[in-house]
């Protein structure tokens, strides 16, 4: 835990982990000796920043009752409000996306897509009445979102699913409400003209940035700010697609490879079943599609189904590599960012006039295979509709495009499953007369193995289909593209962890095991410096170099919290714009932990704040101090020292010593089970480079290290030689 990028002005200030070490805001004087107090607060303000201010102030008060209520109670209340912005969200997209196609496709190209059973079940149009006009208007809608997404909101590029599990995992409170409007628009451009996207990656990044928002607004701690985005993605996604207990199981399924997050689990009922109520009370509660006849399970569609996972397992693996080969590709064209989504709405266009299937969402061509409407169409073509759908949505938006890579995966599996089926033939015994079994598993397959989240896709996709009968035998298949794909360490979501464990926060928590025993109160610092958010940029880098800090808390004029700046973001404002305010340089995404706080949420809070310091508050979004990665390891050594007194007073003949690695010394470069230290001899951890580890039988000792250790009163001067053979007093002990 370092704090490098706060170091680089050395002559200026201190240690960045000492940075904004800062004593409650202050209007006029310092509270102690030494602590530098901010430019005094005007005597008026204008009447819309009293207004904020007051906003800020109740969002605060609210966020403190909040904080305080039992699990429960709190989630119910925050999912709630998450399912509602899930479900105004979807229906607001899907209208966009609506307008949008009937626009470019409809009014502009002279062609109607198909569309699902639920969607009014159109069987779309013969023939393109004006063929030249396809690839112009996907090339088109590219155009425009390309425009939108690199001028306004860079991270809204691609598929918006992937960047809300990285901010889940790394920043919470850092999606951008700029970034959401523009998905919104920037997707409704690119599917709507006819690229190849799925409509989800918008929603969930709309419901996920309320999450984001919620955990700013009223000071979530960093485990409930992760929830609030994991719910927001499942709620959003289960709400467009019309299978709530999907959305609700996705919540907490999708942001890991080989683990599940029990937590958001509860909290994505909740907010799943409010987004679906609200998005069905516009369109109807119906399934997605509509599947004909039941379904007679036979034990012989075991084995085509096990082909079938196979097949989904090696197709999902293209999917992915080639939609990243697409991006990385799209990264190394010699020609502005704008533009290069519309160079491969180019190829989408030109592919589309002879497979039309690729154009758009590609839902109506899924409910046409069910309704077995595509036997007409040559094996051949059919074969390479699940290739031609992975080449026009890598184009779409691998290019830079935006839109949803969760809808064209199950428009893929779709394709595989008909296409198996009509390779097999009717005659084959357990194939069946009818394609439906072999295009929902193939749906569940191919997404569910390449999202490594196969329960959630299973649900959903049962869900859409009215098919809940094809779960069991479609585990077959799910099972073995899930194992296909783990096996090659694949997933569409590359932003994914593979387990809890692998959380920055819960690496730091496992190498300081001590840390549960400990609070945020007993390892916050007081402040050297607090700014208020009416300055000039210009005063706050003078205070701020003053003060000798790289960067400090800032509160409005109630004292209240809203955000942290840096001095490096103060001096690039400074040197474009000599007058601008202090609240153009504000992070308000920074995060923040509360006084009464576990040191374990404390390390997560660190490790969203990239290693460096983050602010402690009260009551009311109060500063009360900051936190730093120095602080956490001050504290945990005395914690440590304190545990290893206690186990020393066990014996009258052990020793806590505290004794540094030399350069000669033989235990340099060997690990602790190989290094002959004398019986009774306990490593208990190891101090490296500012960093605590917890010391096991593989870590390798390194010169300098200082080592912790209980030691037999008869064999300190043994020990004392093994790490300084030059020197070889016996260490002092440390009690």
């Amino acid at each position: 835990m370092t704090d490098n990028g706060n170091r680089r002005r050395a002559g200026r200030s201190s240690s960045g982990e000492d940075a904004a070490r800062s004593a409650p805001p202050t209007t006029n004087a310092p509270t102690s000796k030494g602590d530098v107090s901010a430019v005094p607060y005007p005597s008026r303000l204008g009447a819309p920043l009293q207004r904020w201010t007051s906003l800020r102030r109740r969002a605060s008060e609210l966020g403190t009752r909040v904080n305080g209520l039992p699990y429960l109670s709190r989630w119910l209340f925050l999912a709630s409000l998450i399912g509602v912005i899930a479900g105004l969200g979807a229906v607001a997209f899907y209208e966009a996306l609506s307008l949008s196609t009937h626009f470019f496709l409809v009014v502009l190209a002279g062609y109607h897509v198909p569309t699902p059973a639920g969607e009014g079940g159109s069987a779309g149009s013969a023939s393109y009445a004006r063929p030249w006009a396809i690839p112009l208007v996907v090339v088109a809608g590219a155009l425009i979102s390309g425009w939108l997404v690199f001028t306004w909101a860079p991270e809204a590029e691609g598929h918006g699913t992937d960047s809300a599990i990285d901010a889940v995992h790394h920043n919470p409170r850092g999606i951008r409400l700029r970034a959401v409007v523009i998905k919104i628009v920037a997707s409704a451009m690119t599917i709507g003209s006819g690229g190849s996207g799925g409509r989800e990656g918008p929603t969930a990044q709309i419901s996920a940035g309320f999450g984001s928002l919620l955990a700013r607004v009223l000071d979530l701690s960093p485990e409930d700010g992760r929830i609030a985005v994991s719910v927001g993605v499942g709620s959003g996604i289960g709400a467009i697609f019309g299978a709530p207990l999907g959305g609700a199981v996705l919540a907490a399924d999708i942001v890991y490879r080989d683990d599940f997050e029990f937590s958001a689990l509860v909290p994505g009922v909740f907010a799943s079943i409010v987004a679906y109520a609200i998005f069905g009370a516009f369109f109807g509660y119906h399934p997605l599609f509509a599947v004909p006849g039941g379904y007679h399970f036979h034990a012989l569609q075991l084995v085509w189904f096990a082909l079938l996972g196979i097949l989904a397992g090696l197709v999902g693996l293209l999917y992915s590599k080639a939609f990243y080969g697409t991006v990385g590709l799209a990264h190394r064209l010699p020609f502005s960012r704008k533009l290069r989504p519309a160079a491969g709405a180019l190829f989408v266009g030109l592919l589309a006039l002879w497979l039309p299937e690729v154009l758009g969402t590609g839902y109506g061509w899924i409910q046409k295979g069910l309704d077995n409407q595509m036997l007409h169409v040559s094996l051949w073509v059919v074969v390479l509709l699940p290739l031609a759908r992975i080449v026009a949505t890598s184009l779409s938006i691998g290019s830079g495009g935006s839109g949803g890579v969760f809808g064209p995966g199950m428009v893929i599996g779709a394709f595989t499953g008909f296409a198996l089926w009509r390779a097999l033939g009717t005659s084959m015994p357990g194939v069946g007369h009818s394609p439906v079994p072999f295009v929902v598993v193939g749906m569940m397959a191919v997404f569910g193995g390449i999202s490594r989240a196969p329960l959630a896709v299973m649900l959903m996709v049962a869900q859409m289909t009215g098919s809940i009968g094809l779960l069991a035998p479609a585990m077959v298949a799910v099972a073995i593209a899930t194992f296909m794909v783990g096996r090659n360490d694949d997933s569409i979501y590359r932003s994914q962890l593979r387990t809890r464990a692998d959380l920055p926060g819960a690496r730091l928590q496992s190498a300081m095991p001590l840390v549960s025993r400990l609070t945020v109160a007993a390892a916050a610092q007081p402040a050297r410096l607090t700014l208020t958010e009416p300055m000039s940029a210009a005063e706050a880098l003078e205070v701020v170099h003053r003060a000798r800090v790289p960067g400090a808390p800032v509160v409005d004029s109630n004292g209240l919290y809203v955000g942290s700046v840096r001095a490096e973001t103060l001096e690039e404002l400074v040197e474009h714009e000599p007058k601008a305010r202090l609240q153009r340089a504000v992070d308000a995404t920074a995060t923040t932990i509360a006084a009464s706080s576990g040191l374990s949420s404390a390390m997560e809070a660190l490790s969203q704040a990239g290693g460096h310091w983050v602010t402690v508050t009260g009551d009311s979004r109060k500063v009360v101090g900051v936190l730093a990665a120095s602080d956490v390891v001050r504290v945990y050594r005395k914690a440590l020292h304190e545990s290893m007194r206690q186990l020393a007073g066990v014996s009258d003949n052990t020793l806590t010593v505290e004794q540094e690695v030399a350069g000669r010394s033989p235990l340099a470069g060997v690990a602790l089970r190989d290094a002959e230290l004398p019986p009774g001899c306990i490593v208990v951890a190891v101090q490296r480079a500012g960093q605590l580890l917890f010391a096991d039988g593989s870590t390798v000792l390194q010169a300098g290290d200082l080592v912790s250790a209980l030691v037999p009163t008869g064999s300190s001067a043994e020990v004392a030689h093994m790490f300084q053979p030059d020197e070889g007093p016996a260490p002092a002990p440390m009690m």
